[in-house]
């Protein structure tokens, strides 16, 4: 995968500060994308049993990928919507919460910026 990559409305988005050749024209402020996923018990019992390979989960693997892209097309909306085309400086983040840990929060977070 290249270091930066486009949504559907051409908004690209990168963790590193800059993007190479597209000089930034103008910073629009920080923009965020979260989602909150569950954890399910039957789904976790059987992930357990069945989906563990290597010590590996396939189901959480995919969950976790699936929050991930939520939490980015988040983040590009907002961008979208301040009238940016790309997003830089993007940090992943994920946190354990709910009382018994039973969520998962995956963040998204970098500057909308003009390209």
């Amino acid at each position: 995968m290249p270091p930066h990559w486009k949504d559907a409305r051409g908004i690209t988005v990168t963790t590193t500060p800059t993007i190479e050749g597209s000089p930034i024209q103008e910073y629009l402020g920080i923009v965020t994308g979260e989602v909150i996923v569950g954890a399910n018990i039957f789904r976790d019992l059987f992930a357990n049993i069945r989906d563990i390979v290597g010590g590996r989960s396939g189901s959480y693997e995919r969950i976790l990928a699936e929050a991930r892209e939520q939490a980015i097309q988040e983040l590009q909306a907002e961008c979208g919507a301040r009238g940016g085309n790309a997003v830089v400086g993007i940090d992943l983040d994920y946190e354990v919460i709910g009382d018994t840990g039973s969520m998962l929060m995956v963040s998204a977070s970098g500057t909308a910026v003009k390209i």
